[in-house]
């Protein structure tokens, strides 16, 4: 009578273990491919595809490139798995690199894909290549025997990274193709001369396509208006030479009769690193926040021409505006926008300056 009991319990132990699915559809590490870097490309209507994977061997990791074209880039990628003797692997990709023809075609449907199908990361970075991408790849494959950490490292904010690169990532495409008030700028490269690669400023997208760029000193101004830290970048001006060492927004809107105003301080802490000839004190603030504001002037003039947000001045708007004409923020608010920006310079260290203080002690 007592083994009755426990034989029942055996049973239904053992029908929960056959009800487990287990890990059957797993695949060992070591018969996955995991591409860190991957360009896109097309041309009549059909996806090139590239992928960096690296490969360990006794004389260290090396980069391998393969090449295919198909109709969509999951086929394509399907077909360079069915070809490899392991299975291709996304979830590990760092860098995705899209030709700038296709960027100025728009990016919509290839970033849809990406985060519906949740086989890349959403984190993954995303830069525009400036010339043809078979090039671009061919001069790092000859130049540099891991150029997939090259490139993750250049954007790697631990690593190459500086303040006059955009960096942009898959899910804020998504999010700027969905937003009414936000576009997003995306980093242009270009393989380089003296160096393997070379930032050549940013992309405007607008929906989802490329419609204008801006400089890589724009690109620190859009950084910085972001409250992204502009650590480490130096302004040459015509007397100085200053670092600068750390920054802050502070930012007030306001909407009369419809027409939106904005009114920015931008907050500079700098040192100065060589001076040309006897400059002031006050002549190196006045120098520095003069060329900072024609400078961010000349790139917001630019934004409202192209009816792209990507400082994302409209957010600041939202309780502001009506939802129902949120919709039309590019083209109805944001071109009439008024913008002033004041620049604000604290220099901590004056060295040897001769300061007007100075002058007026002796």
């Amino acid at each position: 009578m007592k083994l009755l009991p426990l034989l029942l319990k055996i049973a239904l132990a053992a029908c929960c273990t056959l009800a487990l699915g287990g890990c059957w559809d797993n695949r060992d590490i070591n018969h996955r491919s995991l591409p860190v870097v991957m360009g896109i490309s097309k041309e009549d209507a059909k996806y090139k595809v590239f992928l960096d994977i690296p490969q360990s061997g006794q004389e260290g990791t090396r980069s391998m490139l393969v090449t295919r074209t198909g109709q969509t880039i999951t086929e394509v990628v399907d077909d360079i798995s069915s070809n490899l003797e392991t299975r291709v692997d996304l979830l590990h990709l760092k860098v995705i690199i899209f030709e700038r023809k296709y960027a100025e075609e728009g990016l919509t449907d290839s970033i849809s894909s990406f985060m519906r199908s949740r086989e890349i990361s959403a984190k993954a970075m995303v830069a525009i290549c400036d010339e043809d991408i078979d090039t671009f790849f061919n001069k790092l494959q000859e130049r540099s025997s891991t150029n997939q950490t090259v490139l993750y490292n250049f954007f790697e904010k631990n690593a190459g990274w500086s303040p006059s690169i955009a960096v942009t990532r898959t899910w804020e495409i998504f999010r700027s193709v969905h937003s009414f008030t936000r576009d997003v700028a995306i980093p242009i490269i270009k393989s380089g001369t003296s160096t393997i690669i070379e930032n050549k400023g940013a992309a405007i997208i607008k929906n989802g396509r490329m419609v204008g760029r801006i400089t890589e000193d724009e690109t620190l101004l859009m950084n910085a208006f972001d409250e992204e830290s502009a650590y480490g970048k130096i302004e040459v001006m015509n007397h100085a030479s200053v670092l600068i060492v750390s920054n802050s927004m502070k930012h007030h809107v306001a909407l009369k009769d419809g027409t939106p105003y904005m009114r920015s301080q931008i907050n500079l802490k700098v040192s100065v690193l060589e001076t040309r000839g006897d400059p002031s004190v006050d002549m190196i603030k006045d120098e520095l926040e003069k060329l900072l504001t024609q400078r961010f002037n000349k790139m917001f003039k630019n934004i409202q021409n192209h009816e792209a947000d990507i400082l994302g001045v409209g957010q600041y708007f939202r309780t502001l505006i009506p939802r129902d004409k949120l919709a039309h923020w590019r083209t109805d608010y944001l071109p009439r926008l008024k913008m002033d920006l004041a620049v604000k310079t604290t220099i901590q260290n004056e060295g040897n300056l001769k300061t007007v203080r100075d002058e007026h002690i002796k």
